[in-house]
């Protein structure tokens, strides 16, 4: 009975401290705990990811860990009550300078999480107040870093070093930066419209760029095309000629040849019996061919006196051909009487010496 009624007068202390509080220097997140503050009952049972830290005879004494604790009455009281959880903090909309002097109003979010809950309670007053003043001006401070454009591109460079900054103050507090989002970046109008006429204009660059690459390939395309065809026409003009040369060279042979076995042909038939008559009959037969195209080519006509006198033409022709036949023999036999002439005088001249 007596336990109870101690209970029940803590309890009222409680209740009235917090009643008597001035509502003028109470924040958001300490009215939230303050409301959620738990009174000693004596038996308390803790939420999983909640840390509450107690004060006996206000000095910190131990913090209770999820599930069944026990505490004395009067002596023992719940000072803070801390979430474990991962919390989500919106950073309010500021100003900030660029690093050409351009005026940015940029809001974000920051995700932390509460891993000593005796340096959140003690380290500092307000923890989410804290960290949220700490990320605005290590908001401004990184954006006076960065140029206008690097802003829009490095946004997650931009985000790390911001986490990176939160953490190295935030360690004395306990808490720990998970990551840290930018969600709009707000420009001056002016600079709004002057951006967007650099990007009209990059894009006509672009596609001139584009275009002015488009007819060079094409006018070196056409000039290989031209190369090409030229080289090919060239190569088929030279094989051409080749082909002809070859072709003439061959007829040449062919004559030659045909000409040259002719006139075996007609050596051996003059060389057999009946070769001489054989020969009047060919000379009378161009003679006739030849006196039969006479003033067909030509108008100037030549004509010897004994014109209709075939015979006598053939047995002058028979004359001239047997006199060359008779002469031809001699000059053969001639020569190798001169070789063996040549032979004795040298034979002669050997013994001498």
């Amino acid at each position: 009975m007596m336990l109870r009624t101690l209970c029940r007068a803590g309890g009222a202390i409680v209740q009235q401290s917090q009643r008597t509080a001035p509502r003028l220097w109470v924040t958001a997140a300490q009215q939230r705990w303050a409301s959620t503050m738990p009174m000693n009952t004596v038996i308390l049972f803790v939420p999983q990811q909640e840390a509450w830290v107690v004060e006996r005879m206000g000095r910190f004494h131990r913090i209770l860990e999820p599930g069944l604790n026990f505490l004395i009455p009067v002596l023992d009281k719940i000072r803070y009550v801390q979430s474990l959880k991962e919390i989500v903090i919106d950073v309010p909309e500021q100003s900030a300078v660029s690093l050409d002097n351009v005026t940015l109003q940029i809001d974000g979010v920051l995700y932390l999480r509460i891993l000593n809950p005796f340096k959140a309670s003690y380290g500092v007053e307000d923890p989410e107040y804290a960290v949220t003043q700490l990320a605005q001006t290590t908001m401004r401070s990184e954006l006076g870093k960065l140029t206008l454009d690097k802003v829009f591109r490095e946004r997650e460079s931009l985000n790390s070093n911001i986490v990176h900054s939160i953490n190295q103050a935030s360690d004395e507090w306990g808490i720990r930066c998970l990551r840290y989002e930018i969600k709009d970046i707000h420009v001056p109008p002016r600079v709004k419209e002057s951006m967007q006429m650099q990007v009209e204009a990059e894009r006509k660059k672009r596609a001139t760029v584009l275009e002015s690459e488009g007819t060079r390939e094409s006018a070196i395309n056409i000039a290989e095309g031209r190369k090409q065809a030229q080289i090919l026409a060239s190569e088929g003009e030279k094989a051409e000629q080749i082909n002809q040369a070859f072709g003439e060279a061959q007829a040449v042979l062919a004559k030659a040849e045909a000409k040259a076995k002719s006139i075996r042909l007609l050596s051996d038939a003059l060389s057999e019996h009946n070769g001489n008559a054989a020969a009047s009959l060919s000379v009378a037969e161009q003679y006739v061919s030849a006196f039969s195209k006479l003033a067909k080519e030509s108008n100037t006509i030549l004509l010897p006196t004994n014109t209709g006198d075939i015979s006598g033409m053939v047995t002058q022709a028979m004359t001239i051909y047997n006199s060359l036949a008779k002469a031809t023999p001699q000059a053969t036999a001639e020569e190798p009487e001169k070789k063996s002439e040549e032979n004795v005088d040298q034979s002669e001249e050997q013994r001498s010496s």
